[in-house]
């Protein structure tokens, strides 16, 4: 019960969508724009940087509050699982922002979220990821190629602590919270299918933060 209680609670935090809240008040749906993704880079290239800021800082916020939530919830009656509570609550804010019901399951690919799930489930992850992705940004400027390895990166990272002992949960809830990352991660693959193939075609589109020289 207390799984489905932090999907839930994920979920509904999942359904505020940035980027399409933005596009409103542009008098335009995002998804209709670009890649039709109602994500951060979809945001940065349609409605330009401050968009594409303010639309990373909202979807991160709204799943670092689904784990904390999680966290205020259970801290007390379960707090031999909370880290694989704050799990499921991040899963089920990736799954709303990714099929929001009331967009037509619609939305974005779960990279921002996902950003503020590990911000607040292990910032050791958080760091080791962020300094993957920005490596890689740097040398290649493939949004969607950094975002992946990235994903990969802190799938990795939480295995090794946790194979450490750094959660404090027994082998099978500590495996479970293993399942439910690696799930996370198929699904952003999946979310990404067409980047991949972009990627392997070499007509991928890339990203820069200032002038393209």
């Amino acid at each position: 019960m207390e799984r489905i209680i932090c999907l839930a609670v994920g979920y509904v935090c999942g359904l505020f969508q940035t980027s399409y809240i933005i596009g409103k008040m542009h008098k335009t749906d995002i998804r209709e724009h670009g890649s039709g993704n109602a994500g951060t880079t979809n945001a940065l290239r349609t409605f330009g940087r401050k968009a594409g800021a303010l639309t990373l800082l909202g979807d991160l916020l709204k799943c670092v509050i689904a784990v904390l939530l999680a966290r205020l919830i259970f801290g007390r009656t379960e707090s031999d699982i909370l880290p694989l509570l704050s799990v499921y609550a991040a899963a089920g804010c990736i799954l709303g922002h990714n099929f929001p019901a009331y967009l037509n399951f619609r939305g974005g690919k779960g990279v921002a979220a996902s950003v503020g799930f590990v911000l607040a489930f292990d910032w050791r992850i958080f760091v080791i990821g962020a300094v993957v992705f920005f490596a890689l940004f740097f040398l290649t400027h493939y949004v969607s190629l950094c975002s992946l390895s990235a994903y990969v990166t802190a799938l990795a990272v939480m295995l090794v602590l946790g194979e450490m002992g750094a959660y404090g949960m027994d082998r099978p809830r500590t495996l479970e919270m293993y399942g439910v990352m690696a799930a996370l991660t198929v699904l952003a693959f999946y979310k990404h299918r067409e980047n991949i193939v972009r990627l392997v075609h070499g007509n991928e589109n890339r990203i820069y933060l200032g002038k393209k020289k």
